[in-house]
């Protein structure tokens, strides 16, 4: 029995890939490594904002996209 293949659609993977970089530069900004970036915005659930308002973000300078998730982390008790 083969496998199906399923491909994403292009929003998808659009978000996919947003996601995929700004967890590598909230790690470069805040000097951490890209697992332990990953699981600190998953445990304050930033990955819930980041889902949900990755077009907004998207179109904004990374770095402010980086300090907007990391305020989202801080108000569900985040290190500030």
């Amino acid at each position: 029995m083969q496998a199906e293949m399923k491909t994403l659609d292009k929003e998808t993977s659009d978000r996919i890939t947003f996601i995929t970089f700004i967890v590598a530069k909230f790690a470069e900004a805040y000097q951490m490594r890209i697992r332990d970036a990953y699981l600190y915005i998953k445990k304050y659930g930033g990955f819930d904002y980041l889902y949900e308002c990755w077009w907004g973000l998207h179109t904004e300078n990374p770095l402010w996209s980086v300090h907007d998730i990391n305020d989202y982390c801080i108000a569900n008790g985040g290190l500030k």
